[in-house]
Order: structure tokens, then C-alpha cells, then sequence
């Protein structure tokens, strides 16, 4: 007999619910989070059936070891988004809100089939949105350094920002690092010290840089193909989006990007204005898509001198731009999503 299994993973517990074939329940029992509960789970799932469909809720999170668990096991094992199970609760809220009942709702999903999605992929996003984070984090503590050090060498050299207008390249570091050759004052120690941590830093963003763009060619995007996406980009926006499916329309992935513009007319001036909303860090990476198209993209630069001819000041245009590449991204994304539900 056939049976379905939804989990529903927690950091300390994960809740289970098993239906037969008919979305009956035969079972709901929850499980402490660890590996050898992990084995006492799938020998309790395996008592109820040999042939199974096994859905959770996070496995690229709290759910992870789990999943990799069943699956080294040789279990048939799907993702099922937060967003559908959400849905199938809303059908009955009489039942109210607890673990079991979130876990007999993503079993329901499951046996539907819809929506579900591998979770090897779902688990490139959850590392793809890791290493992005990881290296803003770097990159946010380099900067901090560089001010530092820049602080310290107007005070030791004046004007030396003439020579050094950035500590940014291995150059320039190298220049700096020669002005303070006989000089052994506690500043220029500290100066010393900082530029071989900005070293150290930049060693660690390129290794990162590296595992980003290894993950992101393992995704299988095309993202890269569009004009003005690199690898950093592609993995942020793989990152932060995850799986695609829970945005309906073009429209409402402007709105998760925040570059659907709001309008701010009054009196017979019709405008719309920035919008602040959505996720940032996905609207600064098709800001900066929009950059590099607008500097290298002859496409892009007749789009924005035609709506500057229309009225719009150099902002407008810039927002009507990320508006038009919020379409360009989503069409490649969910024309991926698309590939990848005909192979589940």
C-alpha cells in the first residue's frame, strides 16, 4: 500500500503525519530533531507502507539533516514551499494552528503532487543566499577597515589621496604600505596592521566569489545569459527568491523586488515615486543590472533618452528601467521553474 508522509521540520522537533491512499490519516506522531530520532522516524514512516511520497517543509533549513537522512536511505523525498501549505490550512481553520496539523496539511500537498519541488535545488538556493550574505559581510567589514585606514594616513600624510584615491586594489595597497616603509610610530604600525587585514579580506571575498560562481553554474540559471548579470548577482538573486513558484505574475514579483513604482500624483502632476518596499537586496541587484546595461547596452541607453524625451527626470527613467528588467529576470526564472516542475 502506498502512503504519504508530510513533515514539518522545527529546530528542536519535527512533527510527521502519514495518509494512505485515499488522504486518510493513519498516523501523526512528532520527533526530536536529532540524528538518531531521524532513523526512529523513517522506521515508524516505513511501518505504515513500502511505498512512499514523503514531502517537507524545509529541507534546505531546520529539515535539512533529515532530508539528506532519507535520502541517502533511498527515499522518494520532495520539497514542499511554506506558501502551499499555508493555503491548504486556510481550507479548514476550524482545526486551528499546531505542529500535527501542519504537518497533515504538507502530507495533502504532497499527495497532490503541485508545487513540489527536488530538494537538492532547494538546497543550492539556501547556499547560494549564505555565501551572498557571507561576502556582503566581508565586504561591509573591508569597507569599515579601508575608512579606518584612510582616516589614519590623512592624519600621517596629507594629501596623500592625491597618490591613493583607493585602497581598493592590490596597487594601491602596495603604495601605501611603501610610504610607511621608515616610519615607526604607533599610527603606522596600526596602518600596517589594518592593510594586512584588508589583504586578508580581500583573500577570503575572492575564495567566496569562487564558491558563488561554482553554485551558481551548478543551479543550471541562465540568469548569466541576460546582459548586466555576473555570477554575484545571479547567486543573490537565486538566493533571496528561492523557488519562483510562489509568485503568481510579473507583477507581483515587481512588488517583491520593490521596483513596481507607487504613485505620487497630485493636481494635475501625474508621477510615480521611489518604491521602498519589497526585498532589497534583490532590488539592489537589478539596480546594478540596470547600471551595467545602461553603461554597455546600446538598447538600454535609446530606452532611457526615450523616456527622458517623454518628460522623466534621470531617477524616473532609472526606476522605469528596474521595472522593465524585474519582467526580463522573472521571464528567465520562471521559464527555469517551468523546466524544472516537467522533470519532478
Amino acid at each position: 500500500m502506498g502512503v504519504t508522509v508530510g513533515i514539518d521540520s522545527h529546530k528542536s522537533s519535527l512533527a510527521v503525519a502519514v495518509l494512505d491512499d485515499l488522504g486518510r490519516p493513519l498516523g501523526v506522531r512528532e520527533f526530536a530533531n536529532n540524528s538518531s530520532e531521524h532513523q526512529n522516524l523513517r522506521r515508524w514512516i516505513a511501518s505504515h507502507g513500502d511505498t512512499r511520497l514523503i514531502g517537507v517543509e524545509g529541507s534546505g533549513n531546520f529539515g535539512a539533516a533529515l532530508t539528506r537522512h532519507l535520502l541517502e536511505s533511498g527515499e522518494d523525498v520532495h520539497e514542499v514551499p511554506a506558501f502551499l501549505s499555508h493555503r491548504e490550512r486556510k481550507k479548514a481553520p476550524a482545526r486551528g494552528k499546531s505542529d500535527p496539523q501542519d504537518a497533515l496539511a504538507i502530507a495533502r500537498v504532497t499527495a497532490r503532487g503541485d508545487g513540489l519541488s527536488a530538494p537538492q535545488r532547494t538546497e543550492i538556493f539556501q547556499d547560494l543566499k549564505l555565501l551572498s550574505e557571507h561576502r556582503d559581510q566581508l565586504v561591509r567589514a573591508r569597507t569599515q577597515l579601508i575608512n579606518r585606514t584612510h582616516k589614519n594616513l590623512v592624519a600621517s600624510h596629507p594629501g596623500y589621496e592625491q597618490r591613493i584615491p583607493k585602497l581598493t586594489t592590490k596597487r594601491s595597497l602596495q603604495t601605501a604600505m611603501a610610504m610607511l616603509r621608515n616610519d615607526r610610530s604607533v599610527r603606522a604600525g596600526l596602518i600596517r596592521d589594518r592593510i594586512a587585514e584588508i589583504r586578508r579580506i580581500n583573500d577570503k571575498i575572492a575564495a567566496v566569489e569562487k564558491q558563488l560562481a561554482s553554485k551558481v553554474i551548478e543551479s543550471g540559471t541562465g540568469l548569466t545569459q541576460l546582459c548586466g548579470i555576473g555570477f554575484i548577482a545571479a547567486a543573490k538573486i537565486l538566493g533571496e527568491v528561492g523557488d519562483l513558484r510562489r509568485l503568481r505574475s510579473k507583477a507581483a514579483f515587481a512588488m517583491f523586488t520593490g521596483t513596481a513604482p507607487l504613485e505620487a500624483s497630485s493636481g494635475r502632476t501625474k508621477r510615480h515615486r521611489l518604491n521602498r518596499g519589497g526585498n532589497r537586496q534583490l532590488n539592489y541587484a537589478l539596480h546594478m543590472m540596470a547600471m551595467a546595461r545602461r553603461r554597455g547596452d546600446l538598447d538600454t541607453k535609446l530606452y532611457m533618452e526615450r523616456q527622458k524625451a517623454a518628460g522623466k527626470s534621470d531617477k524616473e527613467a532609472m526606476r522605469c528601467l528596474k521595472r522593465q528588467l524585474s519582467n526580463v529576470v522573472f521571464r528567465q526564472l520562471i521559464t527555469e521553474a517551468k523546466g524544472l516542475i516537467s522533470t519532478v
